[in-house]
């Protein structure tokens, strides 16, 4: 009979907004990269979806932090702790003997060298014994099922909520990439702004992101995909005061325009970088969406109508990055890691 494992294999998508933990070939942490610590003692209160409940909404005995931004880690304890909790709702059952970790962890590829030395020390000292880096937007188009050792030119366009990253891939490796810290957390900014500024009403983070998923667009006619007017709530700013605002998908399609604008650059960068016979197999394969960001309404539409080369989007984006780092896992010979 078999009662503990000495080691343990697991992949993780290390997200600003969500962290997805792979074990066995299935997906078995899928929580919010929160994590809450008692604000005297540094102690762990909650992490994940316990924590997120709290976001917004502690005394100040308690400070709930989101240890990463744009991609990175921004709070190097928070981030270990937040790591430490997640990976033990990996191996619970197992109380007695914590196995030595074998770890596939996404970073951004635009990260710097004390970015990426940032998650790996970070994974060390949660309990990874060997650790492996892999570029996000390489690891989203394993994930998509895209061959990326093949000798042909796929490109990849992966917007999490801290950084949005967009690759052309060839021969399992990088050919031309751009990294943009422009992504969810910026469309979550713009709608706070923009309701603070034409409808007088303070919203939280949270509501702006309920509002993002409710009537978020990229496009200004949706058509028969057009979703239902959505209702906020929240004090005026001026006399705080309850207000109910209708909010419409136009109106927040055009607050969204300028960040969205920085994305289709980028993406515009991305292919002008690109060698010819890669290009050509680009506009014959098209162009995979990935992340959160890949589910905003008509965003897809928009980004093909702009530069002309079909656009897809993945089955289950918000997971590409996971089920990549999943495979590279469990085929940790046939691709390349950061060192």
């Amino acid at each position: 009979m078999k009662w503990f494992s000495l080691s343990k294999e697991i992949a993780m998508d290390l997200g600003t907004a969500n962290t997805i933990i792979i074990s066995d070939g299935k997906i078995v942490v899928d929580e919010p990269s929160v994590v809450a610590l008692d604000r005297h003692s540094e102690r762990m209160i909650a992490v994940g979806d316990k924590a997120k409940m709290m976001y917004e909404k502690t005394s100040p005995e308690i400070r709930t932090i989101r240890p990463l931004r744009d991609g990175v880690i921004a709070d190097f304890n928070a981030c270990e702790q937040m790591m430490r909790g997640l990976i033990k709702m990996v191996h619970k059952s197992n109380r007695l003997f914590t196995p030595s970790l074998k770890m596939v962890i996404g970073v951004p590829s635009g990260s710097t060298e004390v970015e990426l030395r940032a998650v790996r020390d970070s994974a060390e000292h949660a309990g990874g014994r060997e650790v492996y880096l892999i570029y996000e937007p390489m690891a989203a188009a394993i994930g998509v099922g895209i061959d990326v050792l093949a000798p042909e030119g796929n490109m990849i366009v992966d917007i999490g909520g801290g950084s949005t990253e967009i690759a052309v891939i060839s021969l399992g490796g990088i050919v031309a990439d751009k990294s943009l810290r422009t992504a969810g957390d910026d469309l979550t900014a713009d709608i706070q702004e923009y309701m603070s500024r034409q409808h007088n009403v303070k919203v939280s983070e949270r509501m702006a992101e309920r509002i993002k998923i409710n009537v978020g667009a990229a496009l200004t006619d949706l058509g028969d995909e057009a979703p239902e007017d959505y209702i906020v709530y929240g004090p005026n700013r001026i006399t705080a005061l309850p207000m109910k605002v209708p909010v419409c998908y136009q109106e927040i399609a055009h607050c969204l325009e300028k960040t969205i604008a920085k994305i289709e650059t980028a993406v515009l960068n991305a292919l002008e970088d690109t060698p010819p016979e890669l290009y050509a197999d680009i506009v014959h394969n098209g162009i995979y969406l990935t992340g959160g960001g890949a589910l905003l309404r008509g965003l897809a539409r928009r980004l093909q109508d702009k530069i002309n080369i079909p656009f897809h989007v993945a089955d289950d984006p918000l997971h590409s990055v996971a089920k990549g780092t999943g495979i590279a896992l469990k085929n940790i010979h046939n691709f390349t890691f950061l060192m």
